[in-house]
């Protein structure tokens, strides 16, 4: 499998997103319980039936590009706010960054590590093994990087994220993935509940770091991707409930910036996995 991703890597970045374009067609046309879940999110969220099936296409890019970004050559990466990056680093505290399942999440991590990490600043993000085990060996090690660390999904992965932000470094988190039960509190999510993790405000109140907004833009034609940054806003409640109902409207505004670059078949009104050690 790490040859047939080798091989994929050294394809042009627009090559493998006409690829994917057609992946994602696939997929939602042969899994009808995929499709109904898609067509579900993106209603519940308001899309038109011409964003919809848009997004059904960047879904598919999103896997297909993976190759490129773990093993291949660097990929065009453009900055928008990244003045918010220097800001927060200036300020010598830690950094949360709060990233959505919205367009390409892995260029976010990537970006800042080869434009900030490697000056002693490194951004630390939350990793959960493949369920596929022949995969775990490649996403280890395409994740292993320059001004980039991993945490696993464990007690000592959070403990390993609080003590990156103690010490002014970054940490990565997708506020938008269910977690683990216990590990969460219900709260509105598109107009309709929804299980949210509270570690973000967690990490953010205990140590007093920064929370910035980030997303990968994916470009047209591959001509790259846009890195988009903005300041969360008004502090986290101290109520962790209302701090990720606060989170869910941020990532909402983050989402409806560019609707059809959202991951909609991600299953994220589901109930909580029993959580693990």
């Amino acid at each position: 499998m790490f040859l047939v991703f080798k091989l994929l890597s050294s394809l042009p970045l627009w090559l493998l997103h006409g690829l994917g374009w057609g992946l994602g067609w696939l997929a939602f046309l042969l899994s009808p319980t995929y499709r109904r879940r898609f067509v579900a999110n993106a209603r519940q969220a308001g899309l038109s039936a011409a964003q919809q099936r848009a997004a059904v296409g960047q879904s598919g890019m999103l896997v297909a590009e993976l190759p490129r970004l773990w093993l291949g050559a660097p990929v065009p990466v453009l900055w928008q706010g990244r003045d918010h990056v220097e800001a927060a680093l200036q300020g010598g505290r830690g950094v949360v960054f709060l990233t959505p399942h919205l367009g390409c999440f892995e260029i976010t991590a990537q970006a800042y590590a080869q434009a900030f990490g490697q000056q002693g600043r490194p951004m630390t993000v939350l990793f959960r093994p493949p369920r596929q085990a022949w995969l775990a060996p490649l996403v280890t090690q395409s994740r292993a990087r320059p001004g980039m660390e991993t945490a696993p999904t464990t007690l000592a992965g959070v403990k390993q994220m609080l003590k990156a932000l103690k010490a002014g470094h970054c940490v990565g988190l997708l506020p938008d993935q269910v977690p683990p039960q216990s590990q969460g509190v219900w709260a509105p999510f598109f107009g309709q509940d929804a299980y949210t993790m509270t570690l973000s405000a967690r990490l953010a109140a205990q140590s007093g770091a920064t929370v910035l907004l980030a997303w990968g833009e994916r470009l047209p034609w591959g001509q790259g991707y846009t890195v988009h940054v903005e300041p969360l806003g008004a502090p986290l409640h101290q109520d962790l409930a209302q701090a990720a109902g606060q989170i869910n409207a941020a990532m909402e505004t983050l989402i409806r910036q560019c609707p059809t670059q959202y991951l909609w078949g991600y299953a994220r009104y589901k109930a909580p996995r029993a959580a693990t050690s």
